[in-house]
C-alpha cells in the first residue's frame, strides 16, 4: 500500500525521536513500509566510513582506479534572466535565514577525522559534493536516520534532504562525517578509517539526497525526474557550502560515480542543464 506524504510540520514528540523543535515538512508516502527502505542505496556503505578506527603502521592502500569524473557543468560567466536570479536569491535567502532540522540518532554519523587509520594526517575540510536520490519518501529517509543503528553496515545519513516542493531538511552540520557513501573514491581519493574495510569519500564529502518522485520507487533506470523547486533548493544549498568550504563546481558529483562497486545509479534522471541555469545566476560556475 503507498501512501503519498502530504506536506506539513509535524511534531514528533510521540515517537521520541527528535530532539528538536524544529521538525520539517513530512511527505508520508510510504507508510506500511519498513525503517530501512533506502537499502538498495545505502547497503554497506557505511563500513568504509565505520565509527571504529586503529592507528596502525604503514599507509593506506590507493583507491581503486576507476575514470576520472568529467563534470557535465560548464564556466559560465553570462547574466541569467533577472526573474530567475531573484527567485534564486530570495531561495538563497530563506535557505541562509531558517530551515528545518533533524536530529539524527548518534550512530548515523560521526567526527571527520583528521588521521586515517593508519596514522597519516588528513584535512578533513569538505572538499566534494555528492548527489543522491532518496528512492522512497523523504518521511522514510528521515525514519531511518532517526532510528539507532548499532551495526556499522545500517549506518546511513546526508547532511541535506531535498523534498519535492524544494523544502531543505538539514540533516547534519556539514562540519560532520555522514555516511552517505561507503566503498567509493573520487579522481583517486579515498579514506581508510577502518582498516577492517575499503576506504570511502565520506570524511571530505558533503551529501545531499533529492526526494525521489512516486513513480521512481522502484530499481528502473530512470523516472520522471526531479522537480524545478528542488534545482532551486539545490542550487540555492551548493551556493552556502561553496561560499563556506573550498569546493570548486567540477568536484559535484554523483553516488553512481563515485561508487566502487557498481551497485549505485543515483541520483537517476539528473537534469545537469537544470542544475547547469541555475548555478550560472547565482555566480557559482565564474569562479
Amino acid at each position: 500500500m503507498r501512501a503519498r506524504w502530504r506536506p506539513a510540520w509535524l511534531a514528533v514528540t510521540a515517537l521520541g525521536l527528535v530532539a528538536s523543535g524544529w521538525w520539517l515538512a513530512s511527505y508520508q508516502r510510504s507508510a506500511g513500509r519498513s525503517s530501512d527502505l533506502l537499502g538498495q542505496l545505502f547497503a554497506l556503505d557505511v563500513p568504509a566510513g565505520s565509527t571504529r578506527n586503529a592507528t596502525l603502521a604503514g599507509s593506506a592502500p590507493e583507491a581503486q582506479a576507476r575514470d576520472r569524473w568529467r563534470t557535465p557543468l560548464r564556466r559560465s560567466c553570462i547574466a541569467a534572466d533577472p526573474a530567475l536570479q531573484g527567485r534564486l536569491q530570495q531561495r538563497l535567502q530563506r535557505l541562509q535565514s531558517a530551515h528545518p532540522t533533524i536530529a539524527i540518532d548518534p550512530s548515523n554519523h560521526g567526527e571527520r577525522f583528521r588521521r586515517d587509520a593508519y596514522g597519516q594526517p588528513l584535512d578533513p575540510t569538505p572538499s566534494l559534493v555528492v548527489l543522491h536520490e532518496t528512492v522512497y519518501g523523504i518521511g522514510s529517509a528521515i525514519n531511518t536516520f532517526v532510528t539507532p543503528h548499532p551495526n556499522d553496515e545500517d549506518q546511513v545519513s546526508y547532511h541535506a534532504l531535498i523534498g519535492l516542493d524544494g523544502a531543505v531538511v538539514q540533516v547534519l552540520d556539514p562540519l560532520r562525517r555522514a555516511f552517505g557513501a561507503g566503498n567509493s573514491a573520487f579522481n583517486g581519493e579515498w579514506v581508510v578509517t577502518n582498516p577492517s574495510f575499503r576506504g570511502s569519500v565520506n570524511n571530505f564529502a558533503l551529501h545531499v539526497s533529492l526526494e525521489t518522485p512516486l513513480d521512481g520507487e522502484d530499481d528502473e533506470a530512470s523516472h520522471s525526474g526531479y522537480t524545478a523547486a528542488q534545482y532551486d533548493a539545490l542550487a540555492a544549498l551548493l551556493n552556502v557550502w561553496m561560499t563556506r568550504f573550498p569546493i570548486p563546481y567540477e568536484r559535484i558529483t554523483t553516488h553512481a560515480h563515485v561508487d566502487l562497486g557498481g551497485e549505485r545509479a543515483d541520483p537517476r534522471s539528473f537534469d545537469w542543464q537544470a542544475l547547469q541555469i541555475r548555478m550560472a545566476a547565482l555566480g557559482l560556475l565564474c569562479r
